[in-house]
């Protein structure tokens, strides 16, 4: 039995080869059947280039079901990537002919030249590509994708529904190279808890995700439902992030962690695609924001604030948050504090960008995307968060790269770095908020960020340096996730 697969746009989708002797009727020699099961069905077919002049195959080389169960194209315990220009560690000169040796999950080396590999062992020829470590997008919403059907959705979707198309979104975004997410909010957390898991224990095919469980929002305040019932939005939306007053907040907060939260996110201020007309300045009052990030680092979680005013995001700041994520109307006195807490930017350009040219189309037309409210929002934050990444990363502000993906499409996660070239950041630094940067802030640069022994064999490639032209890695030729091959 072989693990194959079949390569799509965006996901290579597994298959099984089972090899069958038999006599042909009217072909001499024996030959095989290839049966391809798949979740749609099974076919077989002769293949004429399997004969074998009578001679039994090495079934060494056909990989068993048990390896096809990791979702992955191959999986290998040993493998050595032969690398023909490899960015290790973007903060270093990339390096040309460079081979990696991995063992399981792990990289064990990392030596000068293309080495043999060991007996046994599998070679992954990559000598004609770029490689870097997998990408890291610390905002993203995997349960969500805003688009006509969305609202519908919201009401209509069951949870496993939801939990599929999480699936689907998170298998896409590992295809794209984003081998590490961090998902920011989902209308029920236990869908992206569940997926983190499954992920996790190699049932499907994902990046490793950290979530925040429920975003914390006071209420009436931005990330709930709005614009139906008042009963059926609370049907359709978790209760437990809803905190009014510092007790509830601090309670909140010990509640999502309680449930599994790896990090805690909560609404400094009003968001776009909140379904009311609620601006986009603080919402949470100075001691519930305290009250929430001290009881979270009480807890050891990183904090991220959604924040686009700039009371909002100063209060956030001041109080010690660890990221500020948009950050659109960020002021001098942001700028200050953000050097002074060594606090992150997570400017997700993307997202603004997308609900610009909805809101842009949607006034034009009776049936878009948008409500009136968003509309508005969208309008004022479209045309000012580029600008924002501009004066942050000028004044020195440490950038993690985030998109906001479940605004945009799923998948197109790596068009951000151009936005952030755009606003003035180089190539290689753009490339770093995706790697170092995004590592540092979610914790987890022992694991991830660089290439080096000891780290998750997490790599991808793509067919010219990203250095030179950034929007290469918006067309990635290879991914490997935690040692096992996904994109080839």
């Amino acid at each position: 039995m072989n693990g194959s697969s079949i390569a799509g746009p965006h996901l290579n989708l597994k298959v099984y080869e089972i090899i069958i002797y038999y006599h042909h009727p009217t072909h001499p020699g024996p030959f095989l059947i290839l049966r391809l099961t798949t979740l749609t069905g099974v076919m077989e077919t002769p293949i004429n280039t399997y004969k074998t002049d009578g001679h039994r195959p090495d079934l060494a080389k056909f990989r068993t079901e048990e390896t096809m169960a990791n979702n992955s194209t191959r999986s290998a315990n040993t493998k050595v990537i032969h690398a023909g220009i490899l960015l290790a560690d973007p903060d270093l000169p990339p390096k040309s002919e460079q081979s990696i040796l991995i063992e399981g999950e792990r990289i064990k080396a990392v030596a000068k030249g293309f080495i043999d590999p060991p007996l046994g062992c599998e070679l992954i020829d990559l000598r004609k590509k770029f490689v870097l470590p997998g990408l890291i997008d610390c905002h993203v919403h995997l349960t969500a994708q805003l688009d006509r059907g969305s609202r519908l959705r919201t009401v209509e979707d069951s949870d496993p529904k939801a939990a599929l198309n999480a699936a689907h979104n998170a298998a896409v975004t590992l295809s794209a190279g984003f081998t590490t997410v961090r998902d920011v909010g989902a209308r029920n957390p236990d869908v992206i808890f569940a997926l983190r898991a499954a992920i996790a224990e190699r049932k499907v095919a994902g990046p490793r995700i950290l979530c925040v469980g429920a975003v914390l929002s006071p209420t009436g305040g931005h990330g709930q439902i709005y614009g139906f019932r008042h009963d059926v939005c609370a049907c359709v939306q978790s209760s437990s992030g809803i905190c009014d007053g510092v007790d509830e907040c601090r309670r909140a907060v010990r509640r999502q962690v309680s449930h599994g939260a790896d990090a805690i996110k909560f609404v400094a201020t009003g968001g776009v695609l909140s379904n009311i007309k609620a601006g986009l300045d603080q919402q949470f009052t100075d001691d519930e924001i305290r009250s929430i990030i001290d009881t979270a680092h009480r807890l050891g979680r990183r904090v991220a604030a959604h924040a686009h005013g700039a009371a909002g995001i100063n209060a956030a700041l001041e109080a010690g948050v660890d990221s500020i994520e948009h950050g659109s109307f960020l002021d001098t006195r942001s700028l200050e504090l953000f050097i002074a807490k060594g606090a992150f930017h997570v400017p997700t350009i993307i997202a603004g960008v997308t609900v610009l040219e909805m809101a842009q189309r949607d006034m034009a037309q009776s049936d878009g995307v948008l409500t009136p409210a968003q509309i508005e929002k969208a309008m004022i934050v479209g045309v000012r968060i580029k600008e924002a990444l501009t004066r942050s990363h000028r004044a020195g502000v440490t950038i993690a790269f985030g998109t906001d993906m479940g605004v945009g499409p799923h998948g197109q996660n790596a068009r951000e770095f151009g936005y952030m070239v755009e606003a003035g950041m180089p190539s290689r630094e753009a490339v770093k908020a995706a790697t170092v940067n995004a590592a540092k802030l979610l914790d987890l640069s022992d694991d991830v960020g660089t290439i080096a022994p000891g780290k998750s064999a997490d790599v991808i490639a793509v067919d010219s340096s990203t250095l030179d032209d950034v929007s290469a890695l918006e067309r990635v030729a290879f991914v490997m996730a935690r040692g096992n091959i996904y994109r080839e």
